[in-house]
Protein backbone atom coordinates (compact mmCIF):
# COMPACT_ATOMS: atom_id res chain seq x y z
CA UNK A 1 0.00 0.00 0.00
CA UNK A 2 2.93 2.35 0.61
CA UNK A 3 4.61 1.81 -2.77
CA UNK A 4 2.62 4.47 -4.71
CA UNK A 5 3.42 7.11 -2.05
CA UNK A 6 7.13 6.23 -2.05
CA UNK A 7 7.27 6.25 -5.85
CA UNK A 8 5.52 9.60 -6.00
CA UNK A 9 7.65 11.31 -3.37
CA UNK A 10 11.06 9.89 -4.33
CA UNK A 11 13.47 11.11 -6.99
CA UNK A 12 13.15 9.21 -10.27
CA UNK A 13 16.45 7.28 -9.96
CA UNK A 14 15.41 6.01 -6.52
CA UNK A 15 11.99 5.06 -7.86
CA UNK A 16 13.61 3.17 -10.73
CA UNK A 17 15.87 1.33 -8.30
CA UNK A 18 12.96 0.45 -5.98
CA UNK A 19 10.92 -0.88 -8.88
CA UNK A 20 13.69 -3.10 -10.31
CA UNK A 21 15.97 -4.23 -7.44
CA UNK A 22 13.43 -6.28 -5.44
CA UNK A 23 12.36 -8.20 -8.53
CA UNK A 24 15.95 -9.04 -9.41
CA UNK A 25 16.63 -10.08 -5.82
CA UNK A 26 13.57 -12.32 -5.69
CA UNK A 27 14.46 -13.91 -9.02
CA UNK A 28 18.03 -14.59 -7.89
CA UNK A 29 16.96 -16.06 -4.55
CA UNK A 30 14.32 -18.31 -6.10
CA UNK A 31 16.72 -19.60 -8.73
CA UNK A 32 19.43 -20.17 -6.10
CA UNK A 33 17.07 -22.19 -3.88
CA UNK A 34 15.84 -24.29 -6.79
CA UNK A 35 19.33 -24.95 -8.15
CA UNK A 36 20.71 -25.82 -4.70
CA UNK A 37 17.90 -28.32 -4.03
CA UNK A 38 18.26 -29.99 -7.41
CA UNK A 39 22.05 -30.29 -7.41
CA UNK A 40 22.31 -31.40 -3.78
CA UNK A 41 19.67 -34.09 -4.33
CA UNK A 42 21.83 -35.70 -7.02
CA UNK A 43 24.55 -36.62 -4.51
CA UNK A 44 22.33 -38.14 -1.84
CA UNK A 45 22.43 -41.82 -0.90
CA UNK A 46 19.81 -41.73 1.86
CA UNK A 47 16.10 -41.69 1.09
CA UNK A 48 15.08 -39.04 3.64
CA UNK A 49 17.95 -36.73 2.67
CA UNK A 50 16.93 -36.99 -0.97
CA UNK A 51 13.36 -36.09 -0.03
CA UNK A 52 14.65 -33.16 2.04
CA UNK A 53 16.66 -31.71 -0.85
CA UNK A 54 13.72 -32.28 -3.15
CA UNK A 55 11.56 -30.24 -0.79
CA UNK A 56 14.11 -27.40 -0.94
CA UNK A 57 13.72 -27.37 -4.72
CA UNK A 58 9.95 -27.43 -4.43
CA UNK A 59 10.05 -24.37 -2.19
CA UNK A 60 11.77 -22.57 -5.06
CA UNK A 61 9.07 -23.68 -7.49
CA UNK A 62 6.29 -22.56 -5.15
CA UNK A 63 7.99 -19.21 -4.52
CA UNK A 64 7.88 -18.67 -8.26
CA UNK A 65 4.10 -18.37 -8.03
CA UNK A 66 4.41 -16.05 -5.06
CA UNK A 67 6.88 -13.77 -6.82
CA UNK A 68 4.43 -13.11 -9.66
CA UNK A 69 2.07 -11.11 -7.47
CA UNK A 70 -0.84 -11.89 -9.79
CA UNK A 71 -4.02 -13.88 -9.33
CA UNK A 72 -2.60 -16.60 -11.61
CA UNK A 73 0.58 -16.66 -9.54
CA UNK A 74 -1.31 -17.07 -6.27
CA UNK A 75 -3.56 -19.74 -7.80
CA UNK A 76 -0.53 -21.65 -9.07
CA UNK A 77 1.09 -21.27 -5.65
CA UNK A 78 -1.95 -22.72 -3.87
CA UNK A 79 -2.25 -25.59 -6.35
CA UNK A 80 1.49 -26.24 -6.04
CA UNK A 81 1.35 -26.33 -2.23
CA UNK A 82 -1.65 -28.68 -2.26
CA UNK A 83 -0.09 -31.10 -4.76
CA UNK A 84 3.29 -30.96 -3.01
CA UNK A 85 1.66 -31.70 0.35
CA UNK A 86 -0.12 -34.74 -1.08
CA UNK A 87 3.07 -36.06 -2.73
CA UNK A 88 5.07 -35.55 0.47
CA UNK A 89 2.50 -37.24 2.67
CA UNK A 90 2.46 -40.20 0.29
CA UNK A 91 6.27 -40.45 0.06
CA UNK A 92 6.77 -40.33 3.82
CA UNK A 93 3.87 -42.72 4.44
CA UNK A 94 5.66 -45.27 2.26
CA UNK A 95 9.01 -44.63 3.95
CA UNK A 96 7.26 -45.05 7.30
CA UNK A 97 5.62 -48.30 6.15
CA UNK A 98 9.03 -49.60 5.05
CA UNK A 99 10.72 -48.83 8.37
CA UNK A 100 10.22 -52.45 9.48
CA UNK A 101 12.59 -53.46 6.69
CA UNK A 102 15.00 -50.71 7.85
CA UNK A 103 15.03 -48.79 4.59
CA UNK A 104 17.48 -45.95 5.11
CA UNK A 105 19.63 -45.81 1.99
CA UNK A 106 18.46 -45.66 -1.60
CA UNK A 107 20.25 -48.96 -2.19
CA UNK A 108 18.02 -50.52 0.50
CA UNK A 109 15.09 -50.10 -1.87
CA UNK A 110 16.58 -52.77 -4.12
CA UNK A 111 14.15 -55.48 -5.13
CA UNK A 112 11.24 -53.69 -3.43
CA UNK A 113 9.11 -54.67 -6.42
CA UNK A 114 9.58 -58.33 -5.51
CA UNK A 115 9.08 -58.00 -1.77
CA UNK A 116 6.32 -55.37 -1.71
CA UNK A 117 5.01 -54.61 -5.23
CA UNK A 118 2.17 -52.33 -4.10
CA UNK A 119 4.59 -50.10 -2.18
CA UNK A 120 7.02 -50.14 -5.10
CA UNK A 121 4.34 -49.03 -7.59
CA UNK A 122 2.94 -46.37 -5.25
CA UNK A 123 6.41 -45.07 -4.40
CA UNK A 124 7.38 -45.02 -8.08
CA UNK A 125 4.29 -43.05 -9.08
CA UNK A 126 4.87 -40.60 -6.22
CA UNK A 127 8.51 -40.05 -7.13
CA UNK A 128 7.69 -39.68 -10.83
CA UNK A 129 5.16 -37.05 -9.79
CA UNK A 130 7.84 -35.34 -7.66
CA UNK A 131 10.06 -35.35 -10.75
CA UNK A 132 7.35 -33.72 -12.86
CA UNK A 133 6.70 -36.54 -15.32
CA UNK A 134 3.55 -35.89 -17.39
CA UNK A 135 0.60 -36.47 -16.88
CA UNK A 136 1.07 -36.77 -13.12
CA UNK A 137 0.07 -34.08 -10.64
CA UNK A 138 3.63 -32.86 -10.06
CA UNK A 139 3.97 -32.03 -13.75
CA UNK A 140 0.67 -30.14 -13.76
CA UNK A 141 1.76 -28.17 -10.69
CA UNK A 142 5.13 -27.18 -12.18
CA UNK A 143 3.56 -26.40 -15.55
CA UNK A 144 1.04 -24.07 -13.95
CA UNK A 145 3.75 -22.37 -11.84
CA UNK A 146 6.05 -21.83 -14.83
CA UNK A 147 3.15 -20.68 -17.01
CA UNK A 148 2.21 -18.11 -14.33
CA UNK A 149 5.85 -16.94 -14.24
CA UNK A 150 5.82 -16.39 -18.00
CA UNK A 151 2.45 -14.64 -17.74
CA UNK A 152 3.75 -12.10 -15.22
CA UNK A 153 6.91 -11.39 -17.18
CA UNK A 154 9.35 -13.41 -15.03
CA UNK A 155 11.10 -14.72 -18.11
CA UNK A 156 14.19 -15.71 -16.14
CA UNK A 157 12.38 -17.83 -13.53
CA UNK A 158 10.56 -20.15 -15.91
CA UNK A 159 13.68 -21.46 -17.72
CA UNK A 160 15.58 -21.79 -14.43
CA UNK A 161 12.63 -23.75 -13.06
CA UNK A 162 12.57 -26.02 -16.10
CA UNK A 163 16.33 -26.67 -15.88
CA UNK A 164 16.22 -27.43 -12.16
CA UNK A 165 13.19 -29.62 -12.73
CA UNK A 166 15.13 -31.66 -15.29
CA UNK A 167 18.06 -32.00 -12.85
CA UNK A 168 15.62 -32.97 -10.09
CA UNK A 169 13.98 -35.46 -12.43
CA UNK A 170 17.21 -37.46 -12.49
CA UNK A 171 17.55 -37.40 -8.69
CA UNK A 172 13.92 -38.26 -7.93
CA UNK A 173 13.87 -40.83 -10.73
CA UNK A 174 16.62 -42.83 -9.02
CA UNK A 175 14.27 -44.12 -6.33
CA UNK A 176 11.79 -45.83 -8.67
CA UNK A 177 14.64 -47.27 -10.77
CA UNK A 178 16.32 -48.74 -7.71
CA UNK A 179 13.09 -50.05 -6.17
CA UNK A 180 12.04 -51.82 -9.36
CA UNK A 181 15.15 -52.94 -11.17
CA UNK A 182 18.13 -53.11 -8.86
CA UNK A 183 18.76 -56.42 -7.14
CA UNK A 184 20.93 -56.26 -4.04
CA UNK A 185 24.16 -58.25 -4.15
CA UNK A 186 23.23 -60.26 -1.07
CA UNK A 187 20.32 -61.83 -2.98
CA UNK A 188 22.50 -62.93 -5.90
CA UNK A 189 23.90 -66.44 -5.37
CA UNK A 190 26.04 -68.69 -7.46
CA UNK A 191 24.16 -71.63 -8.96
CA UNK A 192 24.49 -74.92 -7.15
CA UNK A 193 26.87 -77.35 -8.90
Amino acid sequence: MWAPDIYEGSPTPVTAFLSIAPKISISANISRVSIYGALAAMAQTKVKRLLAHSSIGHVGYIRTGFSCGTIEGIQSLLIGIFIYALMTIDAFAIVLALRQTRVKYIADLGALAKTNPISAITFSITMFSYAGIPPLAGFCSKFYLFFAALGCGAYFLAPVGVVTSVIGRWAAGRLPRVSKFWVPKAVLRAPDT
